[in-house]
């Protein structure tokens, strides 16, 4: 599919094979529409095989006929998840052209923008393109960032749940993102290093190669508090199994000189007087209880019951 809007008036109009102050937006092209765009635009074979290779990463280079850039974003980033999507640009001095498998998310929030004051010229289309999928970056980091303080709060509170499987899925996707807005950044940056045009668009790329960086600073971040988190639960599970060794070693103690007065008691030596003593039963129970009682109240007081 192939749809063109005039550049400076926002029009839509049908595809003619004009070349000259367009927008060419093409999505799932069939080889006749590649053919026919390869006849009205100078495109850089290189730049081709790139924009159609699946599964390619985001890049950039700057050919004799045009600049080029690939952009991978998310496709959903309110949940962060790792489906992505791909957008190709060709910059030319008077026209753009968009390749795509079917549409991303930003370019149909910049389509229905030009003709507007601010996206009047293809450099103009290609920032609005570059911000509006850099936007997808801080829309995920968004959500992962909700991710993760549900897991901290889960460390906290759920003591028995083991957090470390979800800790490290939640890291990998993390990882993913990070590398993502990294190739972004890269990208963006040296088609601001090399690309031709006005002062103004150079100013444009770089502040997109910021929101590029400030993305991954974010990412970063949550990958460094996921590591905390981590060593956190390892910390508290160590802090409660001291507390259990403690409460056990406790009712240990308790129950050694109760052990030690049975041991004596039970001896088999003939003269002993309180074996024969009618309170002697009584006595035993009572001096058990008086010392468990005695122990117990004393490890309440110091806390270690």
């Amino acid at each position: 599919m192939i749809r063109v809007k005039q550049l400076g008036s926002g029009e839509d109009q049908p595809w003619q094979g004009q070349g000259s102050g367009v927008w060419v937006d093409a999505q799932n092209l069939a080889p006749e529409e590649l053919a026919s765009l390869q006849r009205t635009f100078s495109l850089n074979p290189l730049a081709v095989e790139d924009a159609l290779e699946q599964g390619h990463w985001s890049r950039a280079e700057v050919y004799p006929e045009h600049s080029f850039i690939t952009v991978r974003s998310f496709a959903r980033p309110e949940q962060a998840d790792e489906f992505t999507e791909r957008l190709s640009v060709f910059t030319f001095p008077d026209a753009v052209l968009t390749v795509s498998s079917g549409g991303t998310r930003a370019l149909n929030a910049v389509w229905p923008l030009t003709g507007r004051d601010s996206v009047n010229n293809p450099q103009e289309v290609t920032y609005e393109l570059l911000d509006h999928a850099a936007d997808t970056f801080f829309a995920a980091a968004d959500a992962l960032e909700e991710q993760a303080d549900d897991l901290e709060e889960r460390v906290f509170q759920n003591q028995r749940q083991n957090p470390v499987p979800d800790v490290f899925e939640l890291k990998h996707r993390i990882g993913q993102a990070r590398r993502l807005a990294t190739d972004a950044r890269e990208a963006t940056a040296l088609l601001g290093r090399h690309a031709g045009g006005t002062p103004a668009d150079l100013v444009r790329y770089r502040d997109v190669q910021d929101s590029f960086t400030r993305a991954a600073g974010r990412l970063d971040g949550l990958r460094d508090l996921l590591t905390s988190l981590l060593d956190l639960h390892l910390n508290l599970q160590s802090q409660r199994m001291n507390e259990v060794m403690r409460t056990l070693t406790a009712v240990s103690v308790i129950f050694l000189p109760l052990t030690f007065l049975a041991g004596v008691w039970g001896m088999n030596f003939e003269f002993m007087p309180e074996l024969k003593s009618p309170y002697g039963y009584a006595l035993a129970w009572a001096s058990f209880l008086l010392i468990g009682g005695l122990l117990a109240a004393y490890f309440k007081r110091r806390g270690w019951w």
